[in-house]
């Protein structure tokens, strides 16, 4: 687990951006402490930063350059596989120098060049330089876990594992509208899109191919797809009992068998246990394989309602792991906000990054490698929104009262931080989401602001024109219909998963694991997310995912007799924070007084003064609905606008 960055220059270029290059690794020196290396030759140059995993000695340090000289790596990841490959290659005469999973990395690209990716059994983000052949190739994991940025300025091409470590590379910061307007309705920014205008995330499964020698290069440049889930397998398994059982099996031997390959670490290694299922599978499957298992949990010890740590305890008592949970108060939410936002370098406002970041920092005083649960929810049926999209595909008696009450519910207040007002809040929600067709209801359901509220939170600067707005307009409408093109109007229902996958997975869920992980300097490892577990998933019919009572059932029945019984019949509530009275009360100054202020809204010239007043005023009312969140939104926004637009 690394962080790393490049620059390649054409011919044509006075290659000054190449003396960046150190500048731009060190801003990654979180993702990698342990070490640092440039290589540099003639128009190229590539920065590493090592968090050493796998082979700790120096001999496995980066850049990392085989015998001939001819080829250079850097690689943010793990291989799983690489002891597997690194024997064959012996058998065919290749010597090693370490015990890396590196140098067998770069041996299976010396050998197959992009066919390697398809024997890759990890996560990863890396390019490899051919000095004979002047070519560069860059890469990315298939599900998106290891995230690598790219732009290309002044015919120069740069890449690198975070957006902070692009914006050391002397580029124009000029926000990308249509982005912005995303995130402001998703809380992050989907790939292949940043929240810069010309920077791109490499998207997952793909990978960059390019030849200097040929004439033009830097204007040819397209990632092209290596792995796509295979959408032909659909619900190719028969629905009866007998495929469920066996396919329970399946599923238990698929997921012992990746938690087996992610236990490979030269470094303590424990894992995440929050008291959900998915955590709980994965603790499970890990502690056969160890008898000293470390687990970590994070609670909240002012706000039951958001702690759930009795129940990871109910598991670590079971699978007797020495378990570690965090308890939380406030005054630790402050005393690591800064850290927190410092931190981020792309508006992201998914508040739970603040949990997973104060979870990392604590596991990394006692093992330098976690595996977690992530994964799980997107491909066998999770959420919430999937449980009302099975509804609204099957409305029953019950549904259709709730949907009659949401009306006269609606003037009762509505929030995310207490059982109440968060039901009210859902059933609303559901209502509006009930008469779309689905593609619109999945948006719905998956933006946490519609494009009506978004409209209005975000101004029509003066210096704005009609067509720039069309423009802005129609570049939007065509990335939406991207993220929602594999929803069909009848389609199966694993379709919305398979969205899920695209669209949430990367973009949320792992983004925000990867990034609060390494600021930490801790790796993550997703045992779900194995390719031989994402391929299983969506052969199995939808039946064996959710019905009308239960969701993940096929995960939950195949592990029942291994978990406690409390773990199951208790709602979903997520990874969620008590945003609204820290927005009310310890951040509230912050908020009139500096990021909110009108005089500055105003001087901005990005949002609409009138519509955040509206949110502040909500957010102190007995019905403050989504309010915290709309303003939590805005807030990291700013922060990053202040930090690397203003500054």
């Amino acid at each position: 687990m690394c962080g790393i960055s490049g620059i390649l220059c054409t011919t044509s270029s006075d290659q000054s951006r190449l003396r960046k290059i150190v500048n731009s690794a060190n801003v990654l020196a979180k993702r990698g402490p342990d070490a640092e290396g440039v290589f540099q030759q003639n128009g190229i140059a590539m920065g590493h930063r090592r968090l050493s995993i796998i082979d700790t000695s120096s001999a496995a340090n980066q850049p990392m350059t085989d015998r001939s000289g001819r080829y250079t790596l850097i690689f943010n990841g793990e291989i799983y596989n690489f002891g597997v490959y690194r024997k064959l290659l012996e058998e065919e005469g290749i010597r090693f120098d370490t015990k890396s999973d590196t140098e067998v990395l770069l041996a299976l690209y010396i050998k197959y060049g992009e066919e390697c990716l398809q024997k890759l059994n990890g996560f990863f983000a890396f390019a490899v330089w051919d000095n004979q052949d002047k070519t560069l190739f860059v890469a990315r994991d298939r599900m998106g876990i290891k995230p690598l940025y790219w732009t290309v300025q002044d015919q120069d091409f740069c890449f690198s594992s975070e957006m902070k470590g692009i914006m050391e590379m002397e580029i124009p910061k000029i926000i990308d509208r249509a982005s912005l307007f995303s995130y402001i309705q998703l809380n992050y920014i989907p790939y292949p899109n940043t929240i810069l205008e010309d920077v791109h995330k490499l998207n997952p499964g793909h990978f960059i191919f390019i030849d200097t020698k040929e004439k033009e290069w830097i204007s040819n440049i397209e990632p092209t797809r290596y792995y796509e889930i295979p959408k032909s397998s659909f619900n190719t398994m028969d629905l009866n009992p007998s495929t469920y059982s066996n396919a329970q099996k399946t599923l238990i031997s698929l997921l012992d068998e990746s938690v087996k390959k992610r236990m490979i670490s030269d470094v303590p290694l424990g894992a995440f246990l929050s008291g959900g299922i998915d955590s709980s599978v994965i603790s499970t499957l890990a502690s056969r394989h160890t008898d000293k298992l470390e687990t970590f949990s994070i609670g909240f010890s002012d706000n039951p309602y958001y702690d759930e740590t009795e129940y990871a305890e109910l598991v670590a008592k079971k699978i007797k792991s020495n378990h570690h949970p965090f308890k939380l108060s406030s005054d630790d939410f402050y005393s690591n906000l800064d850290e927190f936002l410092d931190y981020i370098d792309e508006p992201f406002a998914d508040s739970s990054a603040i949990n997973v970041f104060i979870l990392s920092k604590e596991t990394k005083k006692h093992v330098t490698v976690a595996l977690s649960g992530d994964g799980a929810d997107e491909m066998f049926s999770g959420y919430n929104k999937h449980f009302a999209e099975y509804k609204v595909r099957n409305l029953g008696i019950k549904d259709r009262v709730a949907l009659g009450s949401a009306p006269l519910l609606k003037v009762l207040p509505q929030s995310r931080d207490g059982k109440l007002g968060n039901l009210n809040r859902q059933i609303q929600r559901f209502r509006e989401g009930v008469n779309l067709g689905p593609r619109d209801r999945y948006w719905r359901w998956a933006s946490f602001r519609s494009e009506e509220q978004a409209n209005y939170l975000l101004s029509e600067a003066k210096e704005e024109n009609e067509q720039r707005l069309t423009d802005l307009a129609f570049t939007y409408k065509k990335r939406k219909e991207q993220y929602l093109k594999n929803i069909s109007k009848d389609g199966d229902f694993n379709e919305v998963l398979y969205t899920d996958m695209q669209l949430v997975l990367p973009n949320d869920m792992l983004y925000k694991v990867d990034m609060m992980s390494m600021a930490n300097s801790l790796e993550v490892r997703t045992p779900f997310l194995d390719t031989d577990v994402v391929d299983f998933a969506f052969q199995i019919p939808i039946e064996f995912k959710i019905n009308s009572s239960t969701r993940k059932k096929i995960l939950k029945d195949a592990f029942r007799e291994h978990l406690p019984d409390e773990l199951y019949d208790r709602g979903k509530k997520g990874f969620e924070v008590p945003l609204l009275n820290w927005l009310k009360n310890e951040l509230k100054d912050k908020l009139e007084n500096e990021y909110l202020q009108e005089e500055f809204i105003q001087a901005q010239g990005i949002f609409n003064y009138k519509a955040i007043e509206v949110e502040l005023k909500n957010l102190q009312s007995k019905n403050p609905g989504d309010s915290a969140g709309t303003i939590w939104n805005l807030f990291i926004f700013q922060h990053w606008y202040k930090k690397y637009i203003l500054n």
